[in-house]
């Protein structure tokens, strides 16, 4: 076996370089980390300020407003008939305008009766009448000849002998006699001009109930007419506001416009009508007034804007009727007037304020404020979870938040900053 060659004296000094080196890392540097981390800078403690909540605002206008007071109502005939037969007999003609929804007009002949035993009813009527005239004629006659016997004869005859003798009665009878057979003539006419059914006013057929060959008696339905010149409709309004209303009492005097609002028009389309009169009785279930309005030309046969915005009888529209007129009165939506009648404000410190205010009119979609609110103030549109006074609010154009406008940084950073943090 060959001998481990002895170490060297320097490679037994190096080694205890690196030992010496070693140990005293581990003692010095724990003791420099912990100088460094207590002479380095700390934040400054801060108490976080109150947060803003971003809302949604408009400013409040005064303005000369109307009581816009906004109801529903159905549409139904201002006139509407059911025409009955006046005569019997069979239908031997029907117009072709005779049909649900057919468009008629006044005078109009829509329906004929057949007309043989009426005609022959008149031919036998009037042979009565030339009857009972020679006989009227015959009459006469004798009666001159009774006058010329009776001066003849000189006796002097006073009273109802001297009818007797003038024949007075005869002539009264046959006088009569001719009278009634004028009048059933007159009435056979009439019978006969009855075949004939015309439309009493411009109207909208509703309603068919004959076709030819039906075979018809006295009173027997025809058709039912809706007049088509004017419809009404009947709204339902609170009594409270009927006071904003003008309702024509008396003939002539003009309601208030009303403005016709249906679905099936669009956005924007509406029809113009008037307030006609308000019914004596309420309503039994919501005890509310019954308001009739008056809307001219409903099937737009005049042509122009409403042409298309045609009224159907039975259809639920809404309405919005033009009140009576408030001086500078601020409109809010009902949805921003809160318990009690209050509204929220941003104020100038970018708090939130909430103000009672008085209401004049109240209607379905805003509210009029007569007192409490000032032009320029900022109403608070935004639903909030838990409304205080006082809460701090910002808008998204840059309210003032917490003390400075939003994208300022706080007075306190910049000192931090500079100072090191100390």
């Amino acid at each position: 076996m060959n001998p481990t060659p002895a170490q060297s004296p320097s490679s037994s000094s190096a080694r205890r370089s690196q030992v010496f080196v070693a140990l005293l890392l581990l003692v010095v540097g724990p003791l420099l980390c912990w100088l460094l981390l207590k002479s380095g800078p700390r934040a400054r403690e801060r108490t976080p300020g109150p947060q803003s909540i971003l809302v949604e605002v408009r400013p409040v206008v005064l303005a000369a407003e109307e009581a816009r007071v906004e109801a529903f109502g159905t549409v139904i005939p201002a006139r509407q008939v059911e025409m009955r037969a006046q005569v019997s007999g069979e239908v031997v003609w029907l117009s072709e305008h005779l049909l649900p929804g057919s468009m008629v007009q006044a005078g109009e002949e829509l329906l004929a009766i057949e007309q043989a035993d009426h005609l022959l009813a008149v031919r036998e009527a009037t042979g009565k009448v030339a009857e009972a005239e020679a006989t009227l004629r015959l009459e006469e006659g004798y009666r001159e000849v009774a006058r010329r016997d009776y001066e003849a004869s000189g006796e002097q005859v006073e009273g109802e002998s001297l009818d007797l003798v003038l024949r007075a009665p005869q002539y009264d009878s046959a006088l009569a006699s001719l009278e009634a057979a004028r009048a059933r003539l007159a009435r056979a006419q009439l019978d006969l001009a009855r075949t004939r059914v015309h439309a009493p006013f411009p109207a909208v057929v509703q309603k068919k109930e004959v076709d030819l060959g039906s075979r018809l008696a006295v009173n027997s339905p025809l058709f039912t007419l809706v007049g088509a010149d004017c419809f009404w409709i009947e709204a339902l309004v609170p009594v409270a506001q009927l006071a904003w209303l003008t309702i024509p009492e008396k003939e002539g005097r003009r309601g208030s416009p009303v403005r016709v609002h249906d679905p099936a028009w669009g956005e924007g389309v509406f029809r113009k009508g008037r307030v006609l009169r308000v019914a004596a009785e309420l309503e039994e279930q919501g005890r509310l007034a019954r308001l009739l309005v008056a809307v001219e030309d409903p099937l737009g046969l005049a042509g122009g804007k409403g042409a298309q915005a045609r009224l159907f009888v039975g259809s639920y529209v809404r309405l919005e009727i033009e009140g009576k007129p408030l001086a500078s009165v601020a409109p809010v939506e009902r949805a921003l007037l809160r318990d009690g009648d209050q509204v929220w404000l941003l104020n100038g410190s970018g708090e939130l304020e909430i103000r009672p205010v008085e209401v004049a009119f109240r209607g379905r979609e805003r509210v009029l404020v007569s007192r409490g609110l000032e032009a320029g103030e900022l109403l608070v549109m935004t639903d909030l979870a838990a409304p205080v006074p006082g809460m701090k609010l910002r808008t998204a154009d840059g309210q003032e938040e917490a003390g400075g406008k939003i994208g300022e940084e706080p007075a306190g950073a910049a000192a931090d900053r500079k100072g090191g943090g100390r």
